[in-house]
């Protein structure tokens, strides 16, 4: 693991978002693929001990994913994103809502604006989370960030053994 990697994680209440910078030592399509691909996206988003399951992927605008997080005594939580807005290895957007296990999204979820950028053969991501609801960042806050940092930190490893490949 390199120190040196730029890692910011900012939350802006008032605003009621989210902003993540994460860099890798990895080539920007091998980060893309792994942010776009769901065998590559359940090895490294839940955060240990959880593991993430892809029930469905299409990954094309108004395409969808639906996955759960499941728990080590086997509890699922369930959450489904719709693509937006897609640009070829630089940028997608997509709305994610929890979801009962049938895919039936609850009224309020948050939007993501995900953009990659490579720069001496690091990786640069930066996200922007909007949540529709101050009530629902608040509730979720503690939790998203450690988990997020977690699975951040399985993003690295994960990057590192492909890029060995």
């Amino acid at each position: 693991m390199t120190n040196n990697l730029l890692f910011d994680f900012t939350v802006d209440k008032a605003a009621k978002m989210v902003y993540i910078t994460r860099e890798f030592e990895a080539a920007q399509s091998l980060v893309w693929d792994a942010f776009t691909k769901a065998e590559l996206i359940d090895q490294w988003i839940a955060p240990a001990p959880m593991v993430a399951k892809t029930k469905y992927q299409d990954f094309k605008v108004g395409g969808k994913r639906f996955y759960a997080m499941i728990s080590p005594d086997g509890q699922e939580r369930w959450a489904i994103q719709e693509y937006t807005s897609i640009t070829p290895k630089t940028n997608f957007k997509m709305h994610n809502a929890f979801a009962d296990k049938d895919g039936n999204p609850e009224p309020v979820g948050s939007d993501w604006d995900h953009n990659f950028s490579e720069q001496d053969g690091k990786t640069k991501v930066y996200i922007a989370i909007y949540n529709e609801s101050f009530e629902r960042l608040e509730k979720l806050l503690d939790g998203f960030t450690q988990g997020m940092k977690m699975a951040l930190v399985n993003l690295e490893n994960l990057l590192a053994s492909l890029s060995k490949k």
